[in-house]
């Protein structure tokens, strides 16, 4: 469990944002670069530049979303341990607000003595969530080191003076699971280390209900400045009444279980590396993503967060042992945390020269020399950080796209050069490159805001974001061109747009072509060059894509040396593909019912980005004649190519991972063949089972993976065939040595001279 399992010894200062959807960091719309007000809605931690302004989109259900966002310091690096957990809420109050002033906490401070539904004010969580946390008692079993901790839920290590941020409650904020009731649903937990999945899984609240104390909300709203206290656990919950010395007629307490949300255990694997303090990018230059695929509700009004913890576990902090007996000394200054066996000392020795677990310590490496002090802060060791979106909408999906995939494209970043808009991003699209099967569908959809600070570099008039779509004029020489010196990855065209009056962008018609580049449908006056006149908000709608090829694009207006460079890749190809990362936990790909994946539990020792495709066996065929290459043995296909990335060995030793393929046509005389899409130079037998029109077989490795009818009459032909040609071997050679007996003396003597040499070696 987060926040008191942990140790820090190293001073902790971190952050994160969320870029897509855009993160609020608590902004509203302020046009300075900072925000005004930290406490608006929730405790972030973060620096206070962070953020983007208000803008609110939608998002169909189940279509595809790419979550994006940095962190400060280390994820899946031995320096640092780190989780991220991803979490949505929806609810008819949710809402962003048209003030940056927190919304208050006494009722008789809003219109008509309603916070939750005073529209003035940004809210997430409602007004009920917090009250019960104000007066609920906190888990006094927590290690909270020398810090002095209050007594309610809305007091912890990292707030101990309870302050309030919006209807957040703290003890909720910083421990994950929690173990009350929460409106918030999980999407994924990123961990360093994936055994602690199987946890997770279990105790998240999509799958696990919530016991609670339950108070009839008059009597908390009634009492809330009275002393009244929430028992947290049943046997104080049964003990209680109200008022405390009416103890026959006064309201008891009830100690009821609160359902699961009802919904799948939330995705858990390990994070992806990033470095120590570098708000950046991952291994080969990709943002840290989660690609999630939005519920199957229907709501005006959700939110999204992110949550980041991290730690340096200098000791075990999941032994059990790590608690409130270790809390600090009644008398003394410092927790009773015992660092002597960590540094090679007696435990009083340890504690004369200042190895103690309190602020600002000051420690005597050198015996008999003067200290040197450490800037330490136990309320933010074992530090949490989070960020949540502006409000959005998750929409039913017309009768015409139901069963269809679509795949959001949107707009991260804002107006200003990189140190300007720092710790938020420039603009980009997201995802910046993105493969489609041809009859999937693409949404293109962003937002921004007309209050940056008016000094901030761009384009345009001063203070607004602007982003448009047109394609790009063809490249200047390919990507890769071998003909150059040096490789050209990454060139995606030039920086002018192509001539739409006869150029084609997915499919689109001139007037959708036009609706992206100028973001109208018609726009009768007003300054469009630079997009000035339009609005903030573009939306294409989903846009079905039925050719294949690559398509480039850019924005015309944010494309200047201080600000670019806006673009974008489309790869439309003719066959289906799913992208997945797995790891240690396990985990499933699916492509309908044509081709399944199951990795288990251990098979996997890292992440692993998996891709899966499916290719009709025309497509096959045309790759492999590509290659110059021959089919796999057999007649005909009984079923379609099942492609798995990475092409190399993906298990650890001794393990196996499973594959079903649908097939196609008769299951019987079916054989599975394996090869490598790099190449098709062989071709290998793979052992599965036919049955019920299913191939299933366990695999270690990637690749191309076909099934194929084989004909009896054909197997005993080849077989045939080939005992006669190595017939026909054998009896030649034997007329060519009776006729040339010198041949087979010397044969022999190679033969024996060989040998002799080989014992030798030996």
């Amino acid at each position: 469990m987060w926040n008191f399992i942990w140790l820090l010894v190293g001073i902790v200062s971190a952050d994160i944002y969320m870029h897509n959807p855009r993160g609020s960091n608590n902004r509203l719309d302020e046009k300075g670069r900072a925000r005004d007000n930290a406490n608006r809605m929730f405790d972030s931690q973060n620096n206070d530049r962070g953020g983007y302004n208000v803008g609110n989109m939608y998002f169909y259900q189940g279509s595809k979303l790419s979550i994006e966002w940095t962190n400060q310091h280390s994820c899946n690096n031995p320096n640092n341990h780190c989780e991220h957990i991803i979490q949505y809420m929806c609810g008819e109050n949710v809402r962003d607000g048209s003030t940056v002033s927190t919304i208050p906490e006494n009722p008789s401070q809003c219109a008509r003595y309603d916070c939750n539904n005073d529209l003035k004010y940004g809210m997430n969580e409602n007004f009920e969530h917090y009250l019960k946390c104000r007066l609920r008692n906190r888990n006094g079993g927590l290690f909270t080191a020398d810090q002095k901790v209050g007594p309610k839920a809305k007091n912890t290590r990292q707030n101990p003076n309870g302050r309030r941020r919006g209807y957040e409650c703290p003890e909720e904020r910083d421990y994950y699971p929690y173990w009350h009731p929460s409106p918030w649903r999980d999407v994924a937990v990123l961990t360093n280390d994936a055994r602690r999945c199987p946890y997770y899984e279990t105790e998240s609240e999509n799958v696990k209900g919530r016991y609670y104390c339950f108070i009839p909300e008059t009597v908390l709203r009634q009492n809330m400045y009275k002393g009244l206290s929430i028992p947290n656990n049943e046997d104080d919950c049964k003990k209680f009444r109200w008022p405390e010395n009416d103890r026959t007629n006064g309201v008891r307490g009830v100690w009821k279980l609160a359902p699961s949300h009802g919904i799948p255990a939330p995705e858990c694997r390990e994070t992806e590396f990033t470095r120590d303090n570098h708000l950046g990018n991952t291994i080969g230059g990709n943002p840290s993503t989660y690609n999630w695929t939005v519920p199957n509700i229907e709501s005006k009004h959700c939110v999204l967060r992110i949550r980041y913890n991290i730690s340096t576990a200098e000791f075990d902090g999941w032994d059990g042992s790590t608690n409130s007996t270790l809390n600090k000394a009644k008398r003394g200054v410092a927790s009773q945390l015992d660092l002597s066996e960590r540094y090679g000392l007696q435990k009083t020795d340890a504690e004369k020269r200042g190895y103690l677990f309190k602020n600002n310590p000051s420690v005597q490496i050198f015996a008999g020399i003067a200290p040197l002090q450490l800037a330490i802060n136990t309320a933010q060791y074992g530090r949490t950080f989070q960020d949540r979106s502006h409000a959005f909408a998750i929409k039913k999906r017309p009768d015409d796209l139901e069963g269809k995939t679509i795949r959001n494209v949107n707009v991260r970043g804002k107006r200003g050069n990189i140190v300007q808009v720092y710790p938020a991003v420039e603009y980009d699209y997201v995802p910046n490159t993105l493969e489609i099967a041809a009859g999937e569908y693409v949404h293109f959809q962003w937002t921004g805001s007309n209050t940056n600070p008016n000094n901030n570099d761009g384009q345009g008039l001063a203070g607004t974001d602007r982003s448009n779509v047109v394609l790009q004029r063809v490249q200047a020489y390919p990507e890769g061109d071998a003909g150059r010196k040096a490789n050209t990855f990454g060139h995606w065209g030039r920086s002018y747009p192509a001539h739409l009056d006869n150029a084609t962008f997915l499919d689109m018609t001139r007037k959708e072509q036009t609706k992206l580049a100028f973001l109208k449908d018609h726009q009768f006056g007003g300054e469009l060059s630079e997009l000035d006149d339009a609005g903030t908000y573009f939306d294409l709608g989903p846009k079905k894509v039925t050719s294949t090829g690559t398509s480039y694009f850019m924005c015309t207006r944010n494309n200047n040396f201080s600000n670019r460079s806006q673009k974008g890749k489309i790869i439309s190809v003719p066959f289906v593909s799913e992208y997945s990362s797995i790891g240690w936990n396990g985990g499933t790909m699916t492509i309908g019912d044509r081709a399944y994946i199951q990795v288990p539990r251990g098979a996997f020792v890292f992440l692993q980005k998996m891709h899966l495709e499916e290719w009709t066996p025309a497509v096959g065929e045309k790759k492999i004649a590509e290659m110059g290459r021959q089919k796999p043995y057999g007649n005909d296909y009984a079923s379609n190519f099942i492609v798995i990335h990475p092409q190399t060995k993906l298990t650890a030793s001794g393990k196996t991972f499973n594959v079903k393929m649908k097939l196609t046509g008769s299951e019987n005389n079916v054989a599975i063949y394996r090869t490598n899409a790099d190449n098709f130079a062989t071709w290998t037998r793979i052992d599965a089972q036919i049955q019920n029109q299913e191939a299933n077989f366990a695999v270690s490795e990637g690749g191309v993976y076909i099934a194929r009818l084989q004909s009896p009459v054909g197997l005993i032909v080849g077989i045939v065939v080939s005992l006669l040609v190595v017939l026909l071997i054998v009896v030649g050679t034997t007329c060519y040595l009776r006729r040339y007996p010198a041949k087979w003396v010397a044969i022999k003597s190679r033969a024996s001279s060989f040998q002799r040499s080989f014992q030798t070696r030996i």
